[in-house]
């Protein structure tokens, strides 16, 4: 009865999932990730402690 219940619930998710993604305007998610990622670069290269040069060269 396990197996039931678990495929019950990720079916009842995934209709709910089908029908707000067609209903409603939802954002892409993964252009969030790749914005969030492209900030992040751009501030730790930006606020970036320089690199110390050695003075033997």
């Amino acid at each position: 009865m396990g197996l039931i219940k678990s495929s019950f619930s990720f079916m009842v998710g995934t209709a709910v999932g089908v029908y707000v993604a067609q209903n409603y305007n939802v954002p892409n998610i993964q252009k969030l990730v790749n914005t969030g990622i492209l900030i992040a670069k751009h501030i730790e290269e930006n606020y970036r402690k320089p690199k110390k040069r050695n003075e033997d060269d």
